[in-house]
């Protein structure tokens, strides 16, 4: 039972550091559709929905870096990585967001196809693609972070960004 318990709590460590990011992220494209769709009568989704988003993201990630291909520049700058790794989130990120949309359009219209006719129809393009411009800002955000944590070591930039403890000499 141990080591179910400390896989478990494996899983758990390495899920938590990008569903936080995710959630935190997805509250803040949250906050800008609400202030894009205000007084449009399109409904905003609530901190559960986006909870779950964020987990699956963050399960995402941890899934998508476990393929071979994910990884493909590891001995170039860390540009390589980081702009390879922003495209394949961000394209995942694109699908799942018109998904999204495709899933509130067809339950107002009443089924797929109809839904697809109905989001073609009245989705508001600007809105849809300033709502991936940050998404694309946070996803490169999210990547360049990661692989420099990669490279400097998880401890380093904890040093950086929080210092070391301090021992008073009193």
């Amino acid at each position: 039972m141990s080591t179910l318990s400390a896989k478990i709590k494996e899983e758990f460590l390495a899920v938590l550091p990008p569903t936080i990011f995710f959630f935190i992220a997805l509250h803040l494209i949250a906050v800008v559709r609400v202030l894009l769709v205000m007084d449009t009568g399109i409904g905003v989704r609530t901190t559960m929905s986006i909870a779950v988003a964020a987990l699956i993201l963050g399960k995402a990630v941890l899934l998508a870096d476990m393929l071979p291909l994910i990884n493909r520049f590891p001995d170039k700058p860390l540009i390589y990585n980081v702009a390879w790794k922003t495209t394949i989130y961000l394209m995942v990120a694109t699908i799942i967001h018109y998904l999204e949309r495709l899933f509130d359009f067809s339950r107002q219209a009443g089924g797929l196809v109809a839904g697809q006719h109905k989001l073609l129809a009245e989705i508001v393009w600007p809105h849809f693609w300033a709502i991936q411009i940050l998404v694309f800002m946070l996803v490169l955000i999210y990547c360049a972070t990661r692989e420099l944590t990669r490279v400097i070591g998880k401890d380093k930039v904890l040093q950086i960004f929080f210092g070391s403890p301090r021992i008073s000499a009193n």
